[in-house]
């Protein structure tokens, strides 16, 4: 029941302004270089759930609704930003040439990598949950292919859409870093 109101005041802050409220994701520091067998990657245009790929946030209430306001909306379409985060932040972590579709170069990349979200929400136990699939393809054929499920979470405050942007952009970051270490 805590939840629920929660949900409802945080709908409530958001009507007070009369105006939409958008939250765009915050940058995340990347502390470390994880060394990668290609020079190239292209990220493919991420899938999401329906839920997911909505302008306005949904967040899932005390009876596991998924409940959205119309005055609390993403600043950029979900699955750009979904997909761009998960290119910037390879390109930060890895020496390799990162860029999302379509491939901006004239040589093809390495390999590419696709994504696919079974779940991304923000769940009524503070904490934003990603799971899918990811998958790397050879361009080539010259890199190993590989399939590898994923299953994150990162915790958010209760009432706090801008923290409901963080935990989104610290697990974009941290599927990130799997597909790295793993899948590159």
């Amino acid at each position: 029941m805590m939840r629920l109101a929660a949900a409802t005041a945080l709908a409530l802050l958001a009507a007070c302004g009369g105006q939409p409220l958008r939250f765009d994701l915050p940058e995340t520091e990347v502390t470390q270089k994880i060394p990668v067998s290609v020079g190239s990657v292209e990220v493919v245009d991420v899938s999401l759930p329906l839920y997911a790929d909505q302008e306005v946030i949904f967040f899932e209430d005390e009876t596991s609704a998924l409940v959205s306001d119309d005055s609390l909306l993403w600043a950029d379409d979900p699955q750009r930003s979904f997909t761009e985060g998960l290119a910037l932040q390879l390109a930060a972590l890895t020496n390799a040439r990162v860029a999302a579709e379509p491939w901006p170069f004239y040589d093809r990349a390495d390999v590419r990598v696709d994504v696919r979200f079974s779940r991304a929400l923000p769940g009524r136990d503070g904490l934003y949950r990603i799971a899918g699939q990811y998958f790397v393809a050879s361009t080539e054929g010259t890199a190993q292919e590989r399939a590898r499920r994923f299953e994150l979470a990162a915790p958010f405050q209760t009432l706090s859409a801008p923290s409901i942007a963080a935990a989104k952009a610290a697990v974009i970051a941290e599927l990130a870093t799997l597909i790295a270490r793993d899948g590159l």
